[in-house]
């Protein structure tokens, strides 16, 4: 099918008239809740679970047949007190809440005032410009038939992967280590699995995940580029639930078993089962992530080459209600990527082998310690260490030459955070943190002998308060903080305000306006492009706030990393009637303290070491239309200008950014039918910039002249993906989901990144890497 067929499909299925939706009159009668629900279970082929205790004598209006379940959920949720939770767009649990979580959810609901279902159920736009998707109800989106949180995000307009990959998430022009993670409140190293095309985080045993592009809370450090704030469930509801699923690369189960009244346990694991079958979807992910890299390199003394690959993450999360006002929460998460490949080879017509291999792993640990003072005032106290290792041990066969590399980080931080709410208007949050990072990098060299450690430590302090008001009518929200961070090391203090801002008027139309000043201490380089395998060239680093490049008595290199530091003010229209929300915001961001070491250079600056910057200017459009709770459609339009400055080249004028995607456009639609979703939705965007070899490049000469950095662009990229899911009972407390999904439909030819080397005889060689062709996957998932 061609492009503009797709476009044309698109086009009619967003633009589609269907019937007017007759609004039905609101009952202006408190009817009894349990014939409310019985009326609901039939409207919406829904089962509520629930004590009867719980519902008796309780009442509420009927909600206009027009609502979709989850806003139903909600003015039931607001009117009743009670908890309603839904699992799976099937089963509802029904539960009582106590005093001060009916109280603080009475806060949340006036505060949010959200757009609820945004492109998809599961996506909420919150008042405070942040998005939170809960994976318990999320609905479908194209190409994913489960959601991977990470995956997820990408479907949000001013987020992108220029390489289709979880490693490398692009939020408004950021690089992917800009972005702060952070699982359970413990701060993540790692993202990805199959090194970059999986979300390492199971979204089964994620209750929410927080999104912030700006007006991040003052909570947050780090991140300058957005904050991924993924929560598990924190309480305790003595339900049992377990799940097991499979799909072409991995199987996976999850557990919440309650222990006691006061404790519970959850757990969950998953493993590829990519080193026990082979299937289409991982000769796809294998041809995609190990292109270019010394794993797929032809060699010509090799024989033969067998490679061993999987992966695996293990969490847990044990609940502790020490009495009803105190709890205690333990968290453990193991994320491992392991390569392993044996290489036979020919040397001086002798047979030998070699064994490289390949680890990639984060463990992090933690416990948190809750407080509920009274109806107004609670405290949270955190404590964890989070430890992400990256081991390569590499032999070129060639050169009779093996180099072993190693990148290590250890982040131990304690955190205090107190929330005051005096009022349903009034909210103040503050606290302090402590965090020690310590980054180390090894290098070992069998020919010639040569071995160098470097490791860096920084502490740093951080007190933060915010205020939040909201007005009587709930048409105003503001909140305001700072953050102010010391680092021990250099004696340096940071002072971060920020700001989210929004007003309700003509009943239908908020302003919102974000901004924030934000700074982080880590980053990632590439040094090579063929180090630790050339599969992860990133490695973690520590500023050092160098100016210039120094030897150190051990006579190595030490080159300046600074502090990076940003600047981002954004302000945005929404309309949001009748089930279509017409939404536009303009930003602009200013980012310091970058070197080209942690832009990824492939042409003249691959080997040049210089500090600099990036501002990036930019809107996002996004037109989401739902026609009643079977149909929504949405076009996305982003469009930026994002370029480089730095003082040392290209005469201190500007050029592009690596990220610098000017257009990118998102078609999207899901249909859903009682337990049937379907999904299509097409990616196009401007190719990404790259820069070309002169014409008067002299052949002669062993180095490649260019033309102006980033001076040209790759082909435009385009992606067409759809999936299916069907969910049925299988009893009355078990049921079971399939899934089918296909990324790049028409199996586009797009190529992702360009660069040029020189061979043998001195002449200019093309590399090109391509995006994931065709690829199928099936998954199937039992839920208890």
């Amino acid at each position: 099918m061609s492009s503009k067929g797709l476009l044309s499909i698109f086009l009619s299925l967003f633009f589609l008239n269907v019937a007017t939706l007759k609004a039905q009159t609101v009952q202006k009668e408190k009817q009894p809740l349990i014939t409310i629900l019985k009326i609901l279970e039939e409207k919406y082929s829904i089962r509520f679970s629930y004590i009867d205790e719980t519902i008796k004598q309780k009442k509420a209006l009927l909600p206009n047949s027009n609502l979709n379940l989850e806003d139903v959920l909600e003015l039931l949720k607001a009117e009743t007190l009670l908890d309603f939770e839904l699992l799976d767009n099937r089963f509802v649990v029904i539960k009582n809440q106590t005093e001060n979580q009916s109280r603080g959810f009475e806060m949340q609901r006036l505060k949010e005032v959200t757009i609820n279902n945004y492109l998809t159920t599961g996506i909420t736009k919150l008042n405070d410009g942040s998005i939170v998707i809960k994976p318990e109800t999320f609905g479908i989106l194209p190409g994913l038939i489960e959601p991977d949180v990470l995956q997820t995000i990408q479907a949000l307009p001013g987020v992108l992967s220029t390489d289709e990959t979880v490693s490398n998430i692009n939020v408004r022009g950021g690089t992917h280590d800009q972005n702060l993670l952070l699982w359970d409140g413990i701060k993540m190293y790692q993202s990805g699995h199959f090194f970059g095309l999986i979300s390492a985080f199971n979204p089964y045993t994620t209750k929410r995940i927080n999104i912030f592009k700006n007006g991040t809370s003052a909570k947050y450090g780090d991140g300058i580029s957005s904050v991924i704030d993924m929560e598990l469930p924190n309480s305790i509801d003595n339900q049992f639930k377990a799940g097991l699923g499979f799909n072409l690369i991995n199987a996976d189960g999850f557990a919440k078993i309650p222990l006691s009244k006061k404790t519970e346990l959850q757990l969950a694991s998953r493993r590829s089962m990519t080193d026990l079958i082979l299937t289409p979807t991982y000769d796809q992910y294998f041809k995609r992530i190990f292109q270019d890299s010394d794993l797929t390199k032809i060699n010509k003394n090799s024989i033969s080459k067998n490679e061993q690959f999987y992966f695996y993450d293990v969490n847990m999360k044990f609940l502790y209600n020490i009495t009803d006002k105190d709890q205690i929460r333990i968290h453990f998460l193991n994320v491992n990527n392991y390569l392993n490949y044996d290489e036979q080879s020919s040397i001086n017509d002798r047979n030998e082998a070699f064994n490289s291999k390949l680890s990639q792993q984060n463990i992090a640990s933690g416990i948190t310690y809750t407080r509920n003072w009274n109806k107004s005032l609670s405290s949270t106290s955190q404590f964890y260490i989070s430890n992400y290792d990256l081991d390569a041990t590499n032999y070129d066969i060639t050169n009779n030459l093996r180099l072993i590399q190693e990148n290590e980080v250890y982040d131990g931080t304690a955190k205090i955070d107190i929330n005051y709410i005096p009022s349903l208007k009034l909210k103040i949050n503050g606290g302090y943190q402590f965090t020690e990072v310590g980054i180390s990098n090894l290098e070992d060299v069998n020919n010639p002998v040569f071995r160098s450690y470097i490791k860096e430590v920084i502490r740093s302090h951080a007190v933060y308060a915010e205020t939040g008001l909201l007005s009587n009518n709930a048409k105003t929200n503001l909140k305001m903080g700072a953050r102010l961070n010391y680092i021990q090391k250099f004696g340096l203090f940071f002072a971060e305000p920020r700001l989210s801002f929004s007003q309700r008027f003509l009943n239908n139309f908020k302003l919102e306006i974000l901004g924030e000043f934000k700074s982080q201490t880590t980053t990632q380089i590439i040094d090579l492009q063929n180090d630790f395998l050339g599969i992860e060239k990133r490695r973690w680093v520590l500023a050092n706030n160098n100016k210039d490049i120094l030897i150190d008595d051990d006579g190595r290199t030490i080159y300046p990393v600074p502090i990076l530091k940003s600047k981002q003010l954004s302000a945005g229209i929404h309309f949001n009637k009748n089930k279509l929300l017409i939404s536009a915001e303009t930003y602009i961001k200013k980012v310091d303290g970058i070197t080209t070491r942690s832009q990824g250079f492939q042409n003249q600056y691959q080997f040049v070491n210089s500090i600099g910057s990036y501002e990036i200017k930019g809107i996002d459009f996004l037109l989401n239309k739902q026609f009643s709770d079977m149909v929504s459609t949405w076009v996305s339009y982003s469009y930026n200008t994002n370029n480089y400055t730095f003082d040392t080249l290209n005469n201190g004028k500007a050029f592009p950014n690596n990220a610098d995607i000017k257009h990118a456009v998102t078609l999207g639609g899901t249909y859903t039918y009682n337990s049937f979703k379907f999904a299509l939705g097409l990616n196009w965007h401007s190719g990404k910039p790259t820069t070309t070899p002169s014409e008067n490049d002299d052949p002669n000469d062993d180095v490649i002249t260019y033309e102006n950095p980033n001076s040209s662009n790759l082909k435009d990229y385009l992606r067409t993906d759809c999936s299916a899911t069907y969910q049925f009972n299988i009893s009355n407390t078990s049921k079971a989901t399939v899934g089918v999904s296909v990324w790049n439909i028409s199996n586009e030819k797009n190529i992702i990144n360009s660069y040029y080397t020189l061979d043998d005889e001195n002449l200019v060689t093309k590399v090109e890497n391509q995006s994931l062709g065709i690829t199928p996957n099936v998954s199937f998932r039992v839920h208890f």
